[in-house]
């Protein structure tokens, strides 16, 4: 393997993660270099960023007698690829929600639970509690309570992290979502509300990070360690 593509074996034994492989700006023959690597080291792996066009441009660069071994599969709306079984969900590890204001965050959303989902944690998805209806988020939140973390996805004005970490005492993570007319400017008026909340404890991830907001709930929950 080339030095461009020297990758991070060691990732999960310090930190409890597999490698991300960013597809948005590789090409399907880097990807799949890359996923038989990680398939010799006996790594899962996943992919963010991935089209239905690029995923079977990558199948394609892969040997073909690889590919059973591979259990290659895209994920359409995670938007991402992985290559190798998924862990079945450990109870011990904890359980995340994956929150959306609206069905417009959800590849964001999805992307996380996927990622979550790779790390053998349980993670679900709650659609459509956007603030705008307020009462959608409010007739879930005994549901929310047994929750051991929540990440909130949103666009427009990104108020639903600051009402959930208002309103819930778990650990909340905010994913602004590139979501809104105009002076929404992709996202960037979400992120800031996020950031200007004035819930205590809120935590924000950069615009359309959902693998970025999983990771940040792993190590929350890797630092409570397994429970019995």
């Amino acid at each position: 393997m080339s030095a461009e593509h020297r990758l991070d074996l060691g990732r999960r034994q310090r930190l409890g993660m597999v490698e991300a492989i960013w597809g948005e700006h590789k090409s399907a023959e880097q990807i799949a270099r890359i996923l038989e690597a990680l398939h010799d080291a006996g790594e899962l792996a996943l992919a963010t960023r991935i089209s239905p066009e690029k995923a079977e441009a990558v199948a394609t660069q892969l040997p073909q007698a690889l590919l059973p071994q591979l259990a290659l599969q895209h994920h359409g709306q995670a938007r991402c690829l992985t290559a190798g079984p998924l862990p079945d969900p450990d109870p011990r590890r904890g359980r995340v929600v994956v929150l959306s204001g609206g069905t417009s965050d959800l590849p964001v959303a999805a992307e996380a639970q996927l990622a979550l989902h790779c790390h053998g944690i349980a993670a679900e998805l709650v659609l459509d509690v956007g603030v705008a209806g307020l009462h959608r988020l409010l007739g879930r939140l005994e549901e929310l309570r047994g929750a051991d973390v929540l990440i909130a996805c949103a666009g427009m004005e990104g108020a639903l992290p600051t009402v959930l970490a208002g309103l819930l005492p778990q650990p909340v993570i905010g994913v602004p979502v590139a979501v809104g007319y105009g002076v929404s400017a992709g996202g960037v008026a979400a992120l800031h509300g996020m950031l200007a909340s004035c819930a205590p404890g809120l935590s924000v991830v950069n615009i359309d990070n959902g693998y970025g907001a999983a990771m940040a709930a792993v190590r929350i929950l890797s630092s409570r360690g397994a429970r019995g």
